[in-house]
């Protein structure tokens, strides 16, 4: 039974990152509640999986850090309030040997984004894009926003495999 608890709370990671994406995606928008609710999840399920206090204390240390990066890349205009909130609650749950993975193939996946919708949005593309849904005609949109949270997600779904809860899940396992 224990087993199960861990591998539900374990899944709520990817499920509220991924759902963190898609909302972004379509709305250029993260509800807070998808924030609160993975920084929310990050103890109980730190602690089921027996984390130690110093494990959950740089957990903590490298969720203030991210929060401080993502809240200077807000302040110089290069993501939205809802990006920099999820790209520290997804660091959170990275812990040091998933972070420099997080961080390297979020900004890769950030860069590859930006082609993407330069692409998306050029004369060529726009015009078959907006036969679409209206969410893709708004992400063809030139001056539009770029939803960052799908980069973030890409980032903390590559490196979730190396983060501290995992680990610890499989060596429960």
């Amino acid at each position: 039974m224990l087993h199960l608890v861990q591998t539900v709370l374990l899944f709520a990671f990817p499920a509220l990152v991924i759902i963190g994406a898609m909302r972004d995606a379509v709305s250029f928008t993260i509800p807070n509640w998808i924030s609160i609710a993975l920084a929310a999840a990050f103890l109980p399920t730190a602690l089921i999986m027996g984390a130690s206090p110093a494990q959950i204390g740089i957990a903590c240390l490298i969720g203030f850090a991210t929060l401080i990066a993502g809240m200077g890349m807000f302040a110089v205009g290069w993501i939205g309030g809802g990006d920099a909130k999820l790209f520290a609650a997804a660091g959170l749950w990275m812990g040091l040997g998933a972070l420099l993975s997080y961080l390297l193939v979020t900004a890769l996946a950030g860069g590859a984004l930006a082609v993407m919708l330069l692409a998306l949005r050029s004369v060529w593309l726009r015009p078959l894009v907006s036969r679409g849904p209206g969410w893709m005609g708004r992400l063809a949109t030139p001056g539009e926003n770029v939803p960052y949270g799908i980069a973030i997600a890409f980032g903390a779904l590559a490196a979730f495999p190396e983060s501290l809860l995992t680990a610890l899940f499989r060596g429960l396992s």
